[in-house]
């Protein structure tokens, strides 16, 4: 169950978001709880969450490992070095705004994994892609171009979060069948491509405390990732603990 803050809260919103949402979800220990802040607030938030069962993580990461002259850019040591564990790479909104392609997602999650980071790697189609029956067609070629070219081992190590780039904080959300479709469909891949569909995939895309259960119910979806309902620490307790 994992959270994406996207450009939202600074270090002291952070700690007073980790007092209310820390206590609600505290016990509960079936599941990863992940949080993905802004760069700025992981400090505040690791520090905020140090004994507990939540789990801190970046929104992005670059893919040189080594201390270089990249202006405005996040190694996964420095990552690392302040207490994340976890980071997402290949957010639809990296791709849309900033021309990510699906090379450099791959570079970023084996930079990610040799700094010992956890990737949850996002692929998704755009609404026209949808209309025109694309999808698969869109999935297939961010999964062969991002992902297939892990090794096993790295593979093993990967999360996948599905996410309709038309669900995104437009309100509209993939009925649970669309996103059981699609994350079956990816799974077929990974089966392909490694000879196994053991690979957590979550669905994000206006995931809110309304809709969380009809999701989860879907045998085929493993998680969510979550934007806005994530940033409120009763909405997000309610999902989590859904």
């Amino acid at each position: 169950m994992a959270g994406n803050w996207k450009m939202c809260k600074n270090a002291s919103e952070t700690r007073a978001f980790f007092e209310k949402f820390t206590p609600g979800v505290a016990g509960v220990n079936d599941r990863d709880i992940v949080i993905c802040p802004p760069f700025v607030d992981i400090p505040a938030a690791v520090e905020s969450t140090r004994g507990t069962n939540i789990q801190i993580g970046g929104q992005n990461v670059f893919w040189e490992l080594k201390d270089s002259a990249y202006t405005g850019e996040i190694s996964g040591r420095m990552l690392a070095a302040v207490g994340a564990t976890w980071v997402i790479i290949g957010h639809s909104e990296r791709r849309q705004y900033f021309h990510e392609t699906d090379e450099m997602v791959y570079k970023r999650t084996v930079a990610a994994l040799e700094s010992g980071l956890k990737p949850i790697i996002c692929v998704g189609e755009v609404l026209q892609d949808r209309e025109a029956g694309q999808t698969n067609w869109v999935l297939e070629r961010q999964f062969n171009h991002g992902i297939a070219k892990l090794t096993p081992e790295q593979f093993a190590q990967i999360v996948i979060a599905y996410e309709p780039v038309w669900a995104i904080g437009t309100g509209k959300t993939a009925t649970p069948r669309i996103a059981s479709d699609a994350h079956t469909f990816i799974r077929s891949q990974a089966v392909e491509k490694f000879g196994t569909g053991d690979v957590r995939i979550l669905y994000g895309g206006s995931v809110k405390p309304d809709n969380i259960k009809i999701l989860m119910a879907e045998e085929e979806i493993d998680g969510v990732l979550v934007g806005g309902a994530s940033l409120d620490p009763a909405s997000f307790t309610s999902i989590v603990k859904f």
